[in-house]
């Protein structure tokens, strides 16, 4: 599928791929928060939804509320640099009914990073990186490919410089006004 031409690079493509995580990661919120919600709606049942409702209501999620108050802003954006724990996190901060003001703050430097790390690339070098921290040997040769070209580039870019301009002398400066 071709990419479209205003989204294919530069600030449109930034600008794209910002409003894509920031719809997904408020959704999640929401899906979250709604499913508490629901949660807690059951309260006065008995059997498993007044359990979960009871759960819901209790001192875990409130605990885990305190702790995203406390520290959101350092948990909600680093979540955006990973794979797979981002979900989980945004949709924790609307199970714990995390104040929709406090989390929107805490997501949008996350959301900037995460489009800037696809917009240029960087996330598969982030979880190729993260892959070899891991023991994966495919993630081995993506670093060192990776490497190599980097180092390829810059040793091209040091054996073929761009010409220097050449230095305009004035009347002053000239070595014929000297005489």
């Amino acid at each position: 599928m071709p990419v479209p031409q205003w989204a294919s690079s530069g600030l449109p493509l930034f600008i794209f791929l910002f409003f894509v995580v920031f719809l997904r990661a408020q959704g999640t919120y929401w899906l979250g928060r709604g499913a508490a919600t629901g949660a807690l709606k059951g309260d006065g049942h008995s059997g498993l939804i007044g359990a979960i409702a009871r759960w819901f209501n209790g001192p875990v999620p409130r605990r885990g509320a305190e702790l995203l108050e406390k520290w959101g802003l350092l948990i909600i954006p680093l979540c955006f640099l990973t794979v797979g724990v981002q979900t989980a996190v945004n949709a924790d901060a609307g199970i714990v009914r995390l104040k929709w003001r406090t989390y929107t703050l805490a997501m949008l430097p996350g959301c900037v990073a995460w489009s800037i790390m696809y917009g240029l690339g960087l996330l598969a070098v982030w979880v190729a990186a993260i892959g070899a921290i891991a023991g994966s040997p495919i993630s081995w040769i993506g670093i060192a490919l990776a490497v190599i070209i980097l180092a390829s580039w810059l040793i091209y870019r040091h054996s073929h410089p761009k010409a220097a301009p050449q230095e305009v002398l004035t009347c002053e400066e000239s070595p014929v006004s000297a005489q």
